[in-house]
């Protein structure tokens, strides 16, 4: 019995995005449907993962009899569904604030800025900690394991204060990662650094990180305390990213219609948020062989991250969205080809 369910959770894991969307499309509205292809099918393989590893866990009731095999297996079953859920919830809620979020602040009227995102890694922290909680609630006596912390917490505390505080600034350096070695950053003046400071980062050690300066080449040492307390500017993460769309206007456009297009383009993109400003450039040309005009647009947009340039990616797509509605209503015919065009281009040191 217990081979015979283990070879069931294989199957039945393998196809649960499609069962999923067979019971959405047979007992639930049509609205419900396009939830599922924006949010369940981008993360469909974590899908199939965690509902694998679940009905594995579950097959594992047919051999507790067996303590020995049981117990010995059980915790690396429990902390694989454990890992799975959690990164399938972290996905989930990512691919909800890139389809939804937008949505929902503009309509409480809030500006979408690198905020979201602040929000998102915050969410991943919570779903983490539920996590590691899940786990340890069956494996150890959670009261005495954090009284038992504390305690120790506060004598380490008192014993070696300094010492803490900077490596506590090691581990905030290493969670946040403003910056790895061989990147050039800059730190504004401050009391601990009067000048400031800009160079490229050698070394990230357990008391200290060593940065070597761009103009003197010398070796600045700055305690990991202080760079956990400070402002920094990381150069060499910057991106930028260049966009090109191009617009087919089904017939020649008069001065006055193309002036409207300008107008309406450079309005929609100049006030998205990570839009390198004044970047926006509309080259416009008549094609008189197919008695059309033809429309190419290129703009910068910013952002420090993968994640930041995914959100400037989606508020373009409702940019876009907003450019078609407004030609429509000025009667301007236009097809816009797909798809976008997006070519890295780093911000020069």
């Amino acid at each position: 019995m217990f081979l015979l369910f283990l070879l069931l959770s294989f199957l039945i894991g393998k196809y649960t995005p499609f069962f999923i969307r067979l019971l959405i499309g047979q007992f639930f509205p049509k609205q419900l449907t396009r939830v599922y292809e924006k949010l369940i099918h981008p993360v469909k393989n974590l899908v199939k993962l965690a509902s694998t590893l679940i009905l594995i866990s579950l097959s594992f009731n047919w051999i507790e009899e067996y303590q020995a095999v049981y117990n010995f297996i059980n915790p690396f079953i429990d902390l694989a569904v454990i890992i799975s859920v959690a990164w399938l919830v972290s996905r989930l809620f990512r691919q909800f604030l890139l389809v939804y979020g937008i949505d929902l602040l503009r309509k409480f009227g809030r500006e979408v800025d690198e905020l979201l995102l602040v929000f998102e890694t915050l969410a991943n922290v919570i779903i983490g900690f539920f996590a590691v909680l899940a786990f340890a609630k069956n494996r150890f006596d959670l009261i005495g394991l954090v009284t038992g912390l504390g305690i120790a917490g506060v004598a380490v505390a008192f014993a070696a204060q300094k010492t803490l505080e900077q490596l506590l600034g090691t581990i905030v350096l290493y969670l946040d990662r403003p910056f790895v070695p061989g990147e050039y950053i800059r730190l504004q003046r401050s009391q601990q650094i009067p000048e400031g400071l800009f160079g490229r980062v050698e070394s990230i050690g357990l008391r200290s990180t060593k940065i070597r300066t761009a103009a003197k080449s010398t070796l600045f040492i700055v305690p990991n305390s202080i760079l956990a307390n400070l402002e920094i500017e990381n150069i060499t993460r910057g991106k930028k990213v260049m966009v090109l769309l191009y617009i087919d206007f089904l017939k020649f456009l008069e001065e006055r219609e193309q002036a409207l297009v300008q107008q309406v383009i450079s309005k929609s993109t100049n006030s998205l948020f990570g839009i390198d400003p004044g970047s926006t450039n509309i080259t416009l040309t008549d094609d008189s062989e197919n008695l059309t005009t033809h429309a190419r647009v290129t703009f910068f947009i910013l952002g420090s991250s993968d994640n930041s340039i995914q959100l400037r990616k989606r508020l373009l797509e409702l940019a876009n969205e907003k450019i078609s509605k407004q030609l429509h209503n000025y009667g301007i015919a236009f097809k816009m080809q797909e798809p976008t065009i997006y070519v890295e281009s780093p911000v020069t040191i």
